[in-house]
């Protein structure tokens, strides 16, 4: 028996689905959101505390490029997601493209090793682009595998199951990670940039060796369609694309949830993703005690995750979505009010980056099982579907990472673009409100 029969016969499918986010949370984590951004507005910073870099014939501030980098990843997603997606629910095979883009973003990621120096700089943003790039798209796929492998009362447990397995794989290289980096003589290591860059290395082999199971036990096609792709499905894929928004216009409920996802995924994903760089730059905080903090987000999001996908199943979905953007917008004031002349902001940065981690995983854990549960009853568009959704968070992305590298630009403080975040919070709740009492209508077998 060869190992991918065997995996198909011991690992439940279920359990399969989840491991892919065990594989590519890793690159969540360290470099989205903890030593690579860290890493990156340290080497691109000189002694004397220039921040300044030339890109493309224009002087940018370092934080401000990285910003604009992240969202042009986004956009190519965006732009790239509804095509795929609608070929993926065509064909019946969304494996393929969870494979092509597992392996551009691990590959790209193992690139980042090259990146050490301001001289260096376009290596670290063209492949930091494209792994993005790659661990964006495959979770297109990803969730759209989620409500054809598991029924709908039990998507809420299978959302945060996978979440839950993301944190504690990613945790789990994080450690290894952290370290060579506060100890790189346990290791040999002298060269202070190189703990990082095995970092980025290490990421990518995690991503491409525990991708395969998912790969060896996920159904290649789940709805027996026909494989070959023509080239008028290129033209089919954009059609159904717009047949799609179409009926999202005529569900005034999906309708609205969209409006609300849009603008607090603007909010939320933009301050998870300049964490790091807020607490370096803003804070002066050293980077051993940034990444600590990070962790810390990582491990409670675990709690977080769990804990509030049992809440919606006594609140119901809705309602817990307004609980913890409720709890963001404490976050925002609470950021923009800290202070690096404050002797304790070590510990108040700690405490708010436990509420970072008790919302982000919750919110991305009710957003994507709501979402699902208020799609149509035709499993055959639900890749398109999911296309939409992912469409709208990137776009979200694209903006607020954008504007909040403008906004920096432009008032010369992280502090006051993070505060703007609590607006975007504050409308999302008032338009997801009217949906809680249609809630249970909303999630039964008519969706009218």
């Amino acid at each position: 028996m060869n190992l991918k029969n065997y995996l198909k016969k011991k690992l439940d499918l279920l359990y399969a689905w989840a491991i892919f986010d065990w594989a590519n949370s890793a690159y969540a984590l360290v470099i989205s959101s903890a030593i690579f951004p860290i890493f990156y507005e340290k080497v691109t910073q000189t002694a004397d505390g220039n921040d300044k870099l030339i890109f493309l014939g224009r002087e940018f501030l370092n934080t401000e490029l990285y910003s604009y980098a992240l969202a042009l990843s986004f956009l190519l997603v965006a732009l790239l997601s509804p095509l795929l997606s609608s070929i993926a629910d065509y064909t019946g095979n969304k494996k393929i493209f969870m494979k092509f883009f597992t392996y551009l973003g691990a590959f790209s990621t193992m690139m980042l090793f090259f990146f050490k120096d301001k001289e260096t700089v376009h290596i670290g943003l063209i492949f930091s682009v494209l792994a993005s790039v790659g661990f964006w798209g495959g979770l297109v796929f990803y969730n759209a595998f989620l409500p054809e492998i598991v029924p709908k009362e039990k998507q809420d447990f299978a959302s945060a199951l996978g979440f839950t397995f993301g944190y504690i794989g990613s945790v789990s290289l994080m450690l290894f990670n952290l370290s060579m980096i506060i100890f790189p003589h346990w290791y040999g290591i002298q060269d202070p940039t190189l703990p990082s860059r095995i970092s980025f290395l290490s990421v990518g082999i995690w991503w491409l060796v525990f991708a395969q199971i998912p790969f060896a036990v996920l159904p290649d096609n789940v709805y027996d369609k026909p494989t070959p792709i023509k080239k008028s499905v290129l033209f089919y894929g954009y059609k159904r694309l717009f047949r799609v928004l179409k009926e999202i216009k005529e569900k005034p409920y999906l309708r609205r949830f969209l409006y609300a996802f849009f603008l607090y995924s603007y909010a939320a994903q933009t301050i998870f993703y300049v964490a790091g760089i807020f607490g370096s730059k803003e804070l002066g905080l050293p980077a051993s005690k940034l990444i600590w903090t990070i962790l810390l987000v990582q491990l409670v999001g675990i709690a977080g995750a769990m804990g509030f996908a049992k809440l919606s199943g006594k609140i119901g979905n809705i309602r817990a979505l307004i609980i913890v953007l409720l709890i963001w917008v404490f976050i925002t004031i609470m950021a923009y009010f800290m202070d690096k002349n404050d002797p304790n902001v070590e510990y108040r940065f700690y405490f708010l980056g436990a509420l970072v981690g008790l919302v982000m995983g919750s919110v991305q854990t009710l957003s994507r099982s709501s979402y699902s549960k208020m799609l149509p009853e035709d499993p055959g568009v639900h890749t398109t579907y999911f296309s939409f959704y992912d469409v709208f968070e990137k776009i979200a992305i694209v903006s607020g990472t954008f504007a909040f590298g403008y906004l920096e630009w432009l008032t010369g403080s992280m502090k006051t673009a993070i505060l703007t975040m609590s607006v975007f919070f504050a409308v999302s709740m008032f338009i997801l409100f009217p949906l809680q009492k249609y809630w249970r209508s909303i999630t039964g077998k008519n969706l009218t």
